[in-house]
């Protein structure tokens, strides 16, 4: 790789794409994220703002590092969240909010190493509020099925249920890991009814 090339992993991993409308069956490759664990309202929770505070600095730090050191430059992938709460009908259809779990997460490439994300997590830790929850995990959803929602968050109760409820028994499967969201669209920047977002949903097919 020459040092002008910028690796964009959207165009690379074909699960960064998906159709408003349709959901599909994918199948994603393992991948590795930077992560920080949560739970509560992502509108309320200090946790949420703080584990954003955190990610983005981390992720810059080791990209600057990658350029500098390895010669391998990259773009920063989007926001991403996985979500779950002991009783799911408070996320796909009350939309119980204080009642989430989540992790937030943002991947990396797979040369980043273990040893460079505590490095660029140590030289962060003055200047975020949570280094010392963030880590490098590799995540393995295999099969999936995923959807484009174009809108606002608030408005995603009916396409998850429409996923849970209807189409994932009516094709043989089952849900087998926590629901994945991925944030194309920056909320501070884009209104709300043009906010771009992967709902996905890992899943296994019934014997």
């Amino acid at each position: 790789m020459s040092e002008t090339t910028v690796l964009d992993l959207r165009t690379e991993i074909a699960t960064y794409t998906a159709r408003r409308g349709r959901i599909d069956v994918v199948e994603v490759p393992p991948l590795q994220y930077l992560m920080i664990d949560g739970h509560g309202d992502p509108n309320t929770a200090p946790a949420y703002r703080d584990a954003i505070e955190t990610l983005y600095p981390v992720a810059y730090g080791l990209k600057f590092f990658s350029k500098r050191e390895l010669g391998r430059d990259y773009k920063i992938m989007p926001l991403e969240g996985l979500w779950w709460a002991d009783d799911m009908a408070a996320f796909t259809v009350r939309r119980d909010k204080s009642r989430w779990d989540w992790t937030l997460m943002i991947l990396v490439p797979d040369w980043i190493t273990a040893a460079q994300v505590d490095n660029a997590r140590d030289a962060a830790a003055a200047k975020v509020p949570r280094a010392g929850d963030l880590r490098l995990e590799h995540l393995d959803e295999g099969l999936s099925v995923q959807t484009l929602h174009v809108g606002p968050y608030e408005a995603e109760g009916p396409v998850l249920a429409q996923m849970h409820d209807e189409f994932i028994p009516a094709n043989g499967l089952r849900v087998t890991g926590k629901h994945h969201e991925i944030y194309l669209g920056d909320p501070r920047r884009a209104a709300p009814e043009r906010l771009r977002t992967i709902l996905r949903q890992p899943v296994q097919r019934i014997a």
